[in-house]
């Protein structure tokens, strides 16, 4: 029998819950900046990645973006088919790659429907979402770019299994929506300072404390409220 255990989530439900759901999951994997969904496309199917994270971007008329929220091994991707949307407000792009379990839509919301700790789990991530992606508002507008990338690869860190990441700063910079001259100023200084090293499209955490200490509060408010919620 499959073993969803690397899904946060998925490992809290009780075992009866878990092997009913069992059988409706499939592994899949994601290669870097592969788009799961785009910005009002139908979404077939809800994932809870196990390796790979998702960054959740709003992509403007212009073709500019800027991520809203990210999700890994502690959450899931496709929110809007248990809270009764039909389509997706936003564009799914896989940041890290890496692997998740899918699982059909009609599947989810006949479980979603039962009540019980699924459900309750996945309003309480929803609940810890909103928070980040209000807190993500909050810290683009108010802080400084090297705060901001700070809270990005601590939250980032906080979903692998490694210390390294593989991500260009062009990427970082349409995830933060900066200017990439930003963030390659920004990601000079964590490096000098000894917080990372970043050669050739590969950041390695080096100083996990360092980065805690130089980030803004907007990084501890999401993992307080995620701990609170979600244990």
């Amino acid at each position: 029998m499959l073993e969803p255990t690397g899904n946060r989530l998925l490992a809290r439900l009780p075992r009866q819950e878990l092997e009913r759901l069992v059988p409706h999951l499939g592994h899949v994997s994601f290669a870097l900046g592969e788009v799961i969904y785009e910005s009002g496309g139908r979404q077939s199917y809800i994932y809870f990645p196990t390796s790979a994270i998702i960054s959740l971007l709003y992509l403007m008329e212009n073709g500019s973006s800027a991520e809203m929220g990210l999700a890994g091994c502690e959450g899931l991707v496709g929110v809007a088919l248990f809270m009764g949307g039909n389509t997706v407000p936003n564009r799914a792009v896989v940041q890290s790659a890496g692997d998740a379990l899918r699982m059909k839509s009609e599947v989810l919301q006949d479980e979603f429907a039962r009540g019980g700790t699924f459900q309750r789990l996945l309003l309480r991530y929803t609940q810890a979402l909103m928070t980040q992606m209000s807190q993500t508002a909050v810290c683009n507008r108010l802080h400084t770019i090297e705060q901001q990338l700070c809270r990005w690869l601590l939250l980032s860190h906080d979903r692998l299994h490694t210390d390294e990441l593989v991500m260009t700063q062009e990427l970082i910079a349409n995830m933060l929506g900066v200017r990439r001259e930003g963030v390659t100023h920004a990601a000079g200084r964590l490096q000098e300072n000894g917080l990372i090293s970043y050669v050739r499209g590969r950041i390695t955490i080096l100083d996990r404390r360092g980065l805690e200490a130089s980030v803004c509060e907007c990084y501890k408010v999401v993992k307080d409220e995620y701990e609170r919620l979600l244990g």
